[in-house]
């Protein structure tokens, strides 16, 4: 993944893109085209069609692997549950889009008749087909995608993102800028090797004013379904999530132990939470859920722009 450069002067500056520190960075062409220049008419045109859309989340991690479209999956499911709770999840990896699976859609781009997704996935011919873009063209289908969707009256937009602080982040950021986003809900597993890599993404949020919701930690533990026992299939050498939460001042939303039945629903493309509603995790994920809910009912749109030149 490419990690926020030393020295860089954030995307909000008139020095974005144009700066000593600025050079040699994959975002510098992306970042330069709104330091001085016009803002894009898209960002007014999104917020426009926005105005039905009360909550938007983006989904992040700095690591691949660590369950963050699986979360996403989840987080959708679990909101739309209240069947007066229109949903949208918005899948935005568009070389890895693993949502229509997870969701088991073939050519449906509804989950329920509250549940609706759209994804990059559903314009392929094959789902092994392979999407091969620069990141202009990634770009502007992200902007199709927020300003050319009829989202109609949604409660919930869920925007499952690839992992890293790239070119589709940077998009859905700046396209939503004048929209207001609730803010973002960060996956790590247990591992220092991942929990870099989510400190990387902190930074990155912070670097574009993003706020931050919370970390959710998967695959804390694994609970033996026979004998209850604990395991750590990942052992938080330098005490995982809840640590860094603690030093950084961010929310630690949970944490969701090992099921193997959860890769089993999302193969099948079900609810784990309809299929396991017993399991631990599926405790765990409906106390984030609930979580996160909490937050959003707090924090009521606002004018804010994250990402003014």
């Amino acid at each position: 993944m490419e990690e926020v450069p030393q020295g860089c002067p954030g995307t909000g500056s008139a020095q974005a893109g144009r700066g000593a520190s600025c050079q040699g960075c994959p975002n510098q062409r992306l970042c330069a085209s709104g330091a001085g220049a016009a803002p894009d008419p898209a960002i007014e045109e999104i917020k426009e069609k926005m105005k039905t859309v009360k909550h938007k989340i983006l989904v992040l991690s700095g690591k691949g692997g660590v369950g963050k479209s699986t979360f996403s999956a989840h987080l959708a499911h679990g909101l739309a549950e209240d069947e007066n709770t229109q949903v949208a999840l918005l899948d935005i990896d568009i070389c890895g889009p693993s949502i229509p699976k997870i969701m088991g859609l073939e050519g449906e781009q509804f989950v329920e008749d509250n549940l609706g997704v759209m994804s990059v996935g559903f314009l392929l011919s094959s789902p092994d087909d392979a999407v091969i873009w620069r990141g202009p063209k990634k770009n502007g289908m992200i902007k199709q995608f927020l300003r050319d969707v009829d989202w109609g009256e949604v409660d919930y937009l869920i925007v499952d993102t690839p992992p890293g602080t790239s070119d589709e982040h940077l998009s859905a950021v700046q396209y939503l800028s004048a929209a207001h986003i609730d803010g973002a809900v960060i996956i790590t597993t247990p591992q220092e090797v991942s929990l870099q890599d989510v400190r990387k993404e902190i930074n990155f949020c912070h670097k574009v004013k993003l706020p931050i919701i919370g970390v959710v930690e998967n695959m804390s533990v694994f609970i033996c379904p026979k004998c209850k026992k604990e395991s750590q299939i990942f052992p938080p050498t330098t005490g995982g999530a809840e640590v860094m939460c603690q030093d950084l001042k961010i929310p630690l939303l949970g944490k969701v132990p090992l099921d193997p039945h959860i890769g089993k629903s999302c193969d099948k493309g079900q609810s784990f939470l309809m299929d396991a509603p017993d399991s631990p995790a599926t405790l765990a994920y409906r106390s984030i859920i609930q979580r996160i809910q909490e937050f959003c009912g707090h924090h009521q749109p606002k004018e804010e722009h994250f990402l003014s030149s």
